[in-house]
């Protein structure tokens, strides 16, 4: 059996030690079977000084190597040795050799010709490409991978630079270590304005995705005021977001309740149904806010503004409205698209959007996910989407604050 024992070297770069980093990977090596020796390390002794380690890792053989190597790249361990990607052509259309290398979201370089290369489009769970003779490295979402394209495999040749801890004390490096309902929301939501000016300033954009939760609270006129006040640059929904939307600015319900009052409305489980048929008859969104049928609400200011917007389906959806995209995949290419350039993303009170989203941001995106449930916010951290601060509240509290806060009275 010893003979068949493998063994890589690896290395971590920067705050490794207040960020856990270095501990997190000897324990991932430990809890895969594996085990380490750290032939050298160097600890940073001011706090703009990085930190450096080099560990001698193996496995039992070469399968458990490769598993336990696969686990250290999601913590951004990267191997000391410095060869060439390797690639392998895709097999088919839509799959990749067996063993292909997954992204994460953080920022990557490959080895082509010698020499380091940063990868374009950096997102979750892709494919790497390579062009050898032009030395550019791209990412490709599996479906869209075409036969015989050569589909980066295995370890060697990769870079993964990580997400170095603030040496500051600000909203996007201490709130992201945990979530709890009992955060400072009024000092978080500050923070975010304070971040939202700062973006707008140096002409960035900024996304939020959002649930339907955020109409059947009331929150609906603040957005739409953050997006007629130009503080939002891209919105990503679904069928409900829109719906419930154009139900509450038709009919003056969400879900059929009364929001004024708060009243169930006699013949109101109808109403969302009404403004589906409603945009139906206009033809689209754009078309009913031309034509004078929506003349208030989140959807009408997204038309009025002229933002991005991407609303995508789901197989439970009534209707749909014309302007959902019902191929998810096709939907999910849009949102691809629209990314470009944001540099904040806020996400509020949808659970599966704003995990879809999550996948596609590169980690550099700075990311608030609000819920009022704490299992929704932690979802996104779970997935791999380290950079995402969880702030646990109700959505009308958190637009109604941030409003102020933009607004300067906070």
């Amino acid at each position: 059996m010893s003979s068949q024992r493998r063994s890589e070297e690896v290395q971590l770069r920067g705050h490794i030690i207040d960020s856990l980093m270095l501990p997190k990977a000897l324990d991932a090596v430990m809890d895969l079977g594996g085990e380490f020796e750290i032939l050298e390390i160097q600890v940073g002794r001011k706090k703009d000084e990085p930190s450096y380690a080099r560990i001698k890792i193996t496995g039992p053989d070469e399968r458990a190597l490769s598993g336990i190597l696969d686990r250290l790249e999601d913590l951004e361990v990267e191997l000391v040795a410095e060869k060439d990607a390797q690639t392998k052509p895709a097999p088919r259309d839509g799959a990749l050799p067996v063993e292909f290398y997954s992204t994460s979201n953080m920022e990557t370089s490959v080895r082509v010709n010698g020499k380091w290369i940063p990868v374009e489009g950096t997102e979750m769970d892709v494919a790497i490409l390579i062009d050898t003779k032009a030395n550019r490295a791209w990412t490709r979402p599996i479906i869209h991978v075409k036969k015989g394209e050569p589909v980066v495999v295995g370890h060697d040749g990769i870079r993964v630079q990580a997400l170095e801890r603030a040496r500051h004390t600000e909203i996007f490096s201490f709130m992201n270590s945990s979530v709890s309902s009992e955060k400072p929301k009024k000092l978080v939501i500050h923070e975010v304005a304070k971040e939202m000016r700062a973006i707008k300033a140096r002409g960035g954009k900024i996304l939020v995705v959002a649930g339907p939760a955020l109409v059947h609270s009331g929150a609906g006129p603040y957005l739409g005021s953050l997006i007629r006040d130009g503080f939002v640059d891209v919105l990503f929904g679904g069928n409900a977001l829109a719906t419930h939307d154009v139900e509450s600015a038709l009919l003056g319900t969400s879900l059929g309740v009364n929001l004024e009052n708060g009243l169930p409305v006699e013949g109101g489980h109808r109403h969302h149904m009404r403004a589906i048929n409603a945009i139906r008859l206009a033809g689209s969104l754009p078309e009913a806010v031309a034509q004078g049928v929506l003349t208030r609400g989140i959807m009408y200011e997204a038309v009025k503004k002229g933002i991005t917007m991407v609303l995508g389906g789901s197989v439970r959806d009534d209707g749909p409205m014309p302007d959902v995209i019902t191929d998810v995949m096709v939907a999910q290419d849009k949102m691809r698209a629209a990314l470009q350039g944001v540099e904040l993303a806020l996400m509020i009170s949808t659970m599966l959007h704003s995990i879809a989203t999550g996948n596609l941001l590169p980690a550099h995106v700075r990311t608030v996910a609000v819920d009022i449930n704490p299992a929704v916010v932690t979802k996104l951290a779970d997935r791999g989407s380290w950079q995402a601060v969880g702030l646990v509240t109700d959505a009308e509290l958190f637009l109604r604050e941030l409003r102020l806060a933009l607004d300067g009275t906070l």
